[in-house]
């Protein structure tokens, strides 16, 4: 992995939530009313958290699985109450935070630990499932890669993950923010095609035991995101 790359993209992503976003995304992923641009993106993500979840087993006793990227821990408790042991990771503490505070007592059997920290950590230890919606999509493609193979290393089942598709208005989203910086922005999205994704894993040999499954895209309003799933070949 390109060390340099990456630790610096987590930098700026920990200061944006942690900084400028905590309260908006609290808001975001809570029930308060929001801006109609804020409504579709929190549809969106509903229907995206739905989609994986729907990838999962039904039934997750005895599993470990892996939220990398878990925001305030709404796909953890989800899959908490199917029965799985959820180490939820995020690089924000205001979210880790804020996702305790909701924990809800009525987990059925399974249990949700929340931890601010380094999804690639190997003291996380090993996994039957990971997914990281929505946490990948600042990183470049070859980042993406990188962070998906070190976490297949320890996974034994599927990896599920959204990236940003390459659509013209993502893509000229993109291209214009480079042009505008400012220091309380979010750290841009990068948008990278299906194939090219596609071609990165089959060209990365710590995933040679991988393979791509599902994908779905989901559009809605101000949303866009992919999902893409992988599983042992």
């Amino acid at each position: 992995m390109a060390e340099g790359s990456y630790q610096q993209r987590r930098s700026q992503i920990k200061t944006y939530f942690d900084r400028t976003a905590s309260e908006a995304w609290s808001k975001l992923t809570s029930d308060a009313k929001v801006s109609r641009i804020r409504e579709t993106v929190r549809a969106g993500r509903d229907d995206m958290r739905n989609t994986l979840l729907s990838w999962l087993p039904g039934d997750l006793g005895g599993k470990r699985l892996l939220d990398a990227g878990c925001g305030t821990g709404m796909l953890s408790v989800e899959a908490a109450r199917r029965g799985a042991e959820v180490c939820a990771i995020d690089v924000a503490p205001s979210l880790i935070e804020v996702a305790r505070e909701r924990l809800p007592a009525d987990l059925g059997p399974g249990v949700v630990h929340f931890e601010a920290g380094d999804m690639l950590d190997p003291a996380h230890g090993r996994f039957d499932h990971v997914v990281a919606m929505d946490s990948l999509i600042h990183y470049s493609p070859e980042d993406v890669v990188d962070v998906l193979a070190g976490i297949a290393e320890r996974t034994s089942g599927s990896i599920l993950f959204t990236f940003a598709p390459r659509t013209p208005l993502l893509a000229l989203m993109h291209a214009v923010g480079k042009w505008f910086p400012r220091s309380d922005r979010s750290p841009a999205i990068v948008p990278v095609s299906l194939e090219r994704l596609q071609a990165l894993i089959a060209a990365e040999p710590r995933l040679s035991g991988w393979k791509p499954g599902r994908t779905h895209r989901v559009m809605v309003g101000f949303y866009t995101s992919q999902a893409l799933e992988l599983v042992p070949a």
